[in-house]
């Protein structure tokens, strides 16, 4: 969490279940089959089980998943799965509480583990968003790996990036390569690559005989932009095709004065032809 804390926006600003609902038709009208609900933090929502269970019933959708840091998720995780959710990941970027506490500004880490057990009771994989900063968590990297050994957990090391309000610095940021020579060394002739699919963001690769797998998304030194197809929309409303994109159209401007789903589904067309080939530049 930066320093400073978060600016929250008005409820006013913000897409109501409604919209939301409305615009997860729209996508799927047009072959967009999985939905993620990220954040912020989507548990905040007091409606967030039924938000899940009618983006469930929306014809044509097949996985939703929801991505949280964990606080509050293990209340709701049994909820959410009856309504429909298929997939969870959780942000957690350190495994000792004191440096949770630095690096959060929160005191719960134990309800973040504890998250992580109940995820581990009703799925079938969990994943951990891992994102790794120089001389302050790159030193905990083999330990994420280790609790891949015997548990159904799959750890997504991020590589740190500028985002508003994280004072990126050239000199936090560390490599995926630099990291998976630490693992190499600590778990030699044991790492091997797993095969990727199409559209995936992860490099990936498995500890032989371990139940769980760990990856790399290399956002930053090897980018993935010729093979993403994602389409991401804020909390309030804006449409981004690119996630480290600074340009954004409305779809809450569009809902709220009246456009049919048919104009609708053109700007978002229009708005994916005009994405950058690179990181939204070049």
């Amino acid at each position: 969490m930066p320093e400073e804390g978060v600016t929250l926006s008005p409820a006013a600003n913000l897409l109501t279940s409604d919209e939301i609902v409305r615009l997860v038709e729209i996508f799927a009208n047009h072959g967009i089959d999985k939905i993620r609900l990220t954040g912020g933090e989507p548990t905040v929502r007091a409606d967030i089980v039924e938000l899940v269970g009618r983006i469930r019933n929306v014809p044509g959708i097949k996985d939703i998943g929801l991505t949280s840091n964990g606080i509050v998720l293990a209340k709701k995780l049994r909820l959410l799965k009856e309504a429909g959710l298929t997939k969870v990941n959780i942000s957690l970027d350190t495994l000792d509480p004191h440096k949770y506490m630095l690096m959060t500004r929160r005191n719960g880490f134990s309800k973040v583990m504890k998250c992580i057990d109940v995820a581990e009771e009703l799925y079938p994989k969990v994943k951990l968003n891992t994102v790794v900063i120089r001389n302050i968590n790159d030193g905990e990297v083999n330990d994420f790996v280790e609790m891949t050994k015997n548990r159904r957990i799959d750890v997504r090391f991020i590589e740190y990036m500028p985002f508003g309000g994280n004072h990126f610095s050239t000199t936090k940021f560390i490599d995926y390569k630099t990291l998976l020579t630490s693992i190499n060394e600590r778990y030699e002739g044991l790492v091997h690559r797993l095969q990727d699919s199409p559209n995936d963001t992860t490099k990936a690769f498995k500890i032989t005989g371990s139940e769980g797998q760990f990856g790399f998304i290399t956002s930053m030194s090897e980018h993935f932009c010729g093979t993403c197809n994602r389409l991401r929309i804020t909390a309030d409303g804006n449409l981004k095709v690119c996630l480290h994109g600074t340009t954004e159209m409305s779809m809450r401007d569009l809902l709220r004065s009246g456009a049919s789903s048919e104009e609708i589904a053109e700007a978002i067309q229009k708005a994916v032809q005009r994405k950058k080939k690179q990181h939204a530049g070049t």
